[in-house]
């Protein structure tokens, strides 16, 4: 069968292999489609923290089950199902209080082990989902927008609150569109203004601002000086991690979802004087990715606008370096299998 391998930082290669027995425990699924995300991006520029090469990417996943033994959620072969990508160990005390999402010995598939950017692949049973009226796309999408809806779980978002979401990539949007759902108001911040416009016109968010030195201002007038409960960072980019906190009002709570591979500093007497609740947002659990399927289903996502660019698998080492490029009007780039 075919698979697609990155060598090491800038170079794939398509090649073939084998394919997989299924064993115990697990199911043979033939992938459908493959979503491209900021960790496939930072893994090909080499800046992808806790990775090593060679490594097959791939952990937004749509597939259909090939073969798979008899089990307690009665899923068949000819199943589309989406694969949850966290391979957790069940018996640290994170696996253990409910929070498997930051498991101590953590492997996501397309990361930590080999992932989705081949034809057929081995999984354990747990973690498939049924998806039987989600398309290819909106399977694909499930993984990040579950990164979403973990984060908005976290911050514990109550309907009515004014929010700040800084960063408008896809997780950027996620959050945004599932925060709406959840009634709240919403503010993004980003520097690209395409991906403002399409913020505001697309996902209907209540307010957009430019990213820069005057955005605080910005951001205090639309609040009448109040500025937001919950900031939510979605860019990684230590400056703006950095400088998230100045959005938040009194009180609020700062979640970091975008990961920076290094250290950031804060000025205590400024986070101190707000009593400021810092919250890191890792993953997402089986919880956050049922949750998003129910929205999807609902159609209250828009999936077509949201996922703008697609080809097959041949095509993909020629077309990966012009996802780099933000100019290129990216947002969710998709892979068929």
């Amino acid at each position: 069968m075919k698979y697609i391998v990155c060598e090491k930082p800038g170079e794939f290669q398509l090649k073939e292999k084998n394919k997989p027995e299924k064993v115990d425990g697990e199911a043979l699924v033939r992938i459908k489609k493959v979503g491209i995300c900021g960790t496939d991006l930072h893994a090909y520029g080499g800046n992808q923290a806790f990775f090593t090469y060679p490594r097959i990417l791939g952990h937004e996943l749509a597939s259909e089950i090939v073969e798979i033994e008899e089990n307690d959620q009665n899923l068949k072969a000819g199943d589309n199902v989406v694969i949850m990508p966290y391979i957790t160990c069940k018996t640290c005390i994170a696996c253990r209080n409910g929070k498997s999402n930051c498991c101590t010995q953590m492997k996501v598939l397309g990361i930590h082990t080999d992932g989705g950017m081949q034809e057929l692949l081995s999984v354990p049973i747990d973690l498939l989902i049924p998806a039987k009226n989600l398309s290819d796309d909106e399977m694909a999408i499930v993984e990040p927008l579950a990164i979403g809806a973990h984060a908005i779980r976290r911050a514990q978002l109550q309907k009515g609150e004014t929010i700040v979401v800084v960063g408008c990539g896809p997780i950027g949007i996620g959050i945004m569109k599932l925060a709406q759902i959840k009634g709240a108001k919403v503010i993004a911040i980003d520097m690209n203004q395409g991906r403002l416009d399409y913020a505001k016109e697309i996902i209907g968010v209540d307010h957009i601002v430019r990213g820069g030195a005057e955005a605080v201002d910005a951001i205090a007038k639309i609040t009448n000086g109040d500025m937001c409960t919950a900031v939510f960072d979605a860019t990684g980019h230590k400056g703006a991690l950095e400088s998230g906190p100045e959005f938040m009002a009194h009180g609020g709570r700062y979640i970091l979802v975008g990961l920076f591979k290094g250290e950031l500093a804060f000025t205590h007497p400024a986070i101190h004087a707000k009593e400021t609740s810092i919250l890191c947002s890792r993953n997402a659990t089986l919880e956050d990715l049922k949750h998003v399927i129910t929205i999807l289903e609902t159609g209250e996502f828009p999936t077509a606008s949201f996922v703008t660019h697609n080809v097959d698998f041949k095509d993909m080492i020629a077309n990966f370096d012009s996802w780099l490029d933000p100019s290129n009007g990216v947002m969710k780039a998709t892979v068929n299998f």
